[in-house]
């Protein structure tokens, strides 16, 4: 079990104070008030914080990065929602996404949830589970806000998130689920370009994610027609495990493991 001692809940105007005193007290971190209060607590790396009501996790001693906020409205998601090629794009491919068939997908390692929402843009019911409570609180914050927002609200209504940790929960899930979605913290690479700006933030919060491989098993289990995993293409595959087959990307590539195959309509 980690320690969030380092971690800490703040708001940058008084107006978000009582979000701020809620998200901490949900997911049981220090609560410090105003952000300016931050250079009192010398223990403090990360701040969770409320900035024109929207939750941000800023790394404290490397504030130039900026902040990361999970926004389902603009930007990424806003650009991939309208211009990503929809269907025909290599990750509804991957699912097997298909006239007729509109899988319900659990996303397993849902993180800032960009692919769970691509998905749900797409018709799919998706079921995210996030383990790190700092990445699920920001999930929860940026699904929130976009329920307020016409253009996108009946595509996150799409979404639920879970907060548990999925090698435990998969064995729990009794629902309907035709596809897993894997997409686990990419293995270290020594020489590799500079990693983004959130992966380097998050792992230097979380650490490697070291048991990625027993995701596979549990979804093996519990997918009814495939899993998907997300791979770096210099990557071994999950686990070792052969997949029944591959869509290769320029820098990435999905790992494919079909349970059958999926109907004809």
């Amino acid at each position: 079990m980690n320690d969030y001692n380092h971690i800490a809940v703040a708001y940058l105007d008084t107006i978000d104070s009582e979000a701020a005193k809620k998200v901490a007290q949900k997911w049981q971190f220090n609560y410090i008030g105003d952000a300016a209060c931050a250079i009192k607590h010398p223990n403090i790396r990360f701040l969770l914080q409320f900035n024109q009501q929207a939750l941000e996790l800023i790394k404290l001693d490397e504030p130039k990065l900026g902040g990361i906020k999970v926004d389902f409205v603009e930007g990424a998601s806003a650009h991939r929602r309208k211009f990503g090629g929809g269907r025909g794009q290599d990750i509804a491919k991957a699912i097997g996404l298909k006239h007729g068939f509109t899988p319900h997908v659990l996303d397993a390692t849902a993180g800032l949830g960009r692919d769970a929402f691509v998905l749900a843009s797409l018709g799919c019911q998706v079921t995210l589970i996030e383990r790190m409570p700092v990445v699920a609180a920001l999930l929860e914050d940026g699904l929130a806000r976009a329920k307020l927002n016409h253009e996108v609200a009946d595509i996150v209504q799409r979404m639920q998130l879970t907060y548990s940790s999925s090698i435990e929960k998969m064995n729990q899930v009794h629902n309907n689920i035709d596809v897993v979605y894997l997409d686990p913290m990419y293995p270290h690479r020594e020489k590799s370009a500079a990693v983004k700006k959130e992966m380097r933030v998050f792992q230097s919060l979380v650490g490697e994610d070291l048991d990625a491989d027993a995701l596979l098993a549990p979804a093996l289990t519990l997918a009814k027609y495939r899993i998907v995993v997300k791979r770096p293409s210099y990557a071994s595959p999950l686990n070792n495990k052969t997949p029944s087959t591959c869509i290769k990307m320029k820098k990435n590539r999905f790992d494919i493991y079909v349970n059958q195959g999926i109907p004809k309509h």
